[in-house]
């Protein structure tokens, strides 16, 4: 049930040595209606070398000159922490402190009206307790024959929000998880076999890779939580170009035309909507590589030490 609004939620950004992108996100968040009643809070992370160290100062240098929002707050942290501890340890951070948010990283271009989208469905939901997550983002699906949004199992992690009351039992225990899932369990959390979303826990437990989302994605599964998705995306990824080292070229990233739906209709009926799910469905489908492929993008994963997710 609709809430009475609660005014705008503070807006994190990760940044760690991408100028550029991080140029284009700010550029883009700027524009944003609303931009200026929000605060913004940035956690840029230390360098990892030398090498890298030349960059991240860059990118301070930029933050610096930003304008354009209620308030701004940088933290620069001296060492690097990595993706998956920055976001876990700002997400938390934040939110103790505003009781909500709305999470943005570098590399994320959004539309004028993703902070309307945001906040508005951050107050929609905020007292029904199924609803833990609010993702900005969707995969490039037709719409056609969609509502403005849906509510699902997955969530997506391009743009997102959420509420502290939810995300403090956020927790990243791969024991649990593979103790907890059964065969049933995986095969719903793979979207019925569509995708292997699994496989993340998996590399996350042989230590090929230290990721958040996927355990952020477990965590609303195993306590049965629904998230809200536009039928449209209200974000888009620039950043799987391979220029940053968590990222990797996708056919995720496509130049579609971002919502500028500033009035989107919320599901009232607190269920995952089944049609969606299948229009998802197929489009993995879709996106289904030949085998000599997707041998090549197996190797590349085993070998990455971050992941985006």
């Amino acid at each position: 049930m609709a809430t009475k609004s609660c005014g705008f939620a503070p807006v994190i950004l990760f940044v760690y040595n991408r100028l550029w992108h991080t140029q284009q996100t700010i550029t883009a968040l700027r524009q944003n209606i609303g931009a200026h009643e929000s605060e913004l809070i940035i956690f840029s992370d230390g360098p990892l070398d030398a090498a890298s160290a030349f960059e991240v100062k860059a990118v301070r240098q930029f933050l610096r000159s930003i304008h354009g929002f209620k308030a701004i707050h940088i933290v620069e942290h001296k060492r690097n922490l990595g993706l998956a501890t920055n976001i876990i340890s700002g997400v938390t951070e934040v939110l103790s402190k505003y009781g909500r948010a709305i999470i943005l990283e570098d590399d994320i271009i959004t539309s004028k009206y993703f902070l309307t989208y945001m906040n508005k469905a951050l107050d929609f939901y905020e007292k029904e307790k199924k609803v833990w997550h609010i993702s900005g983002w969707n995969y490039p699906i037709d719409p056609t024959g969609l509502p403005d949004t849906f509510l699902w199992r997955a969530m997506n992690c391009w743009g997102w929000a959420t509420w502290t009351d939810r995300w403090k039992y956020f927790e990243k225990d791969t024991a649990k998880l593979t103790s907890s899932f059964t065969d049933k369990a995986i095969y719903k959390f793979n979207i019925d076999g569509h995708e292997n979303f699994w496989e993340q826990i998996l590399l996350n437990i042989n230590g090929k890779i230290n990721s958040w989302a996927i355990f952020w994605y477990a965590t609303i599964f195993m306590n049965n939580g629904l998230c809200l998705n536009p039928s449209l995306s209200y974000a888009r990824n620039i950043g799987l170009d391979g220029s940053g080292v968590h990222c990797k070229d996708s056919g995720y990233c496509c130049n579609y035309q971002l919502n500028i739906n500033g009035k989107p209709a919320f599901p009232a009926a607190i269920k995952e909507n089944e049609m969606a799910v299948e229009v998802i469905k197929q489009y993995f489908v879709s996106q289904r590589k030949s085998l000599p492929q997707l041998i090549i993008n197996k190797i590349a994963r085993l070998v990455l030490k971050k992941n985006i997710f």
